[in-house]
């Protein structure tokens, strides 16, 4: 697996934890324990990349460093 960031958070207005790719666009998943939302980003990721493969959508290089937001 390529070593893109993922973020995990709870979210209290769901009641679980929820992981994020955000160099994937729109690549999430969710858990009931933070194990579990990094387990199912996982394979989130996997997903994300074997389909954008298949489709010709550029697969973004990770960026080796944190991502900022303002």
């Amino acid at each position: 697996m390529h070593r893109y960031e993922i973020i995990i958070h709870w979210s209290e207005a769901d009641g679980i934890w929820i992981a994020e790719a955000p160099e994937l666009l729109g690549c999430m998943a969710h858990g009931a324990s933070d194990a579990e939302a990094l387990s199912n980003i996982h394979v989130a990721m996997a997903l994300w990349l074997d389909s954008a493969a298949e489709d010709g959508v550029p697969i973004p290089q990770p960026c080796g460093h944190r991502l900022m937001y303002a």
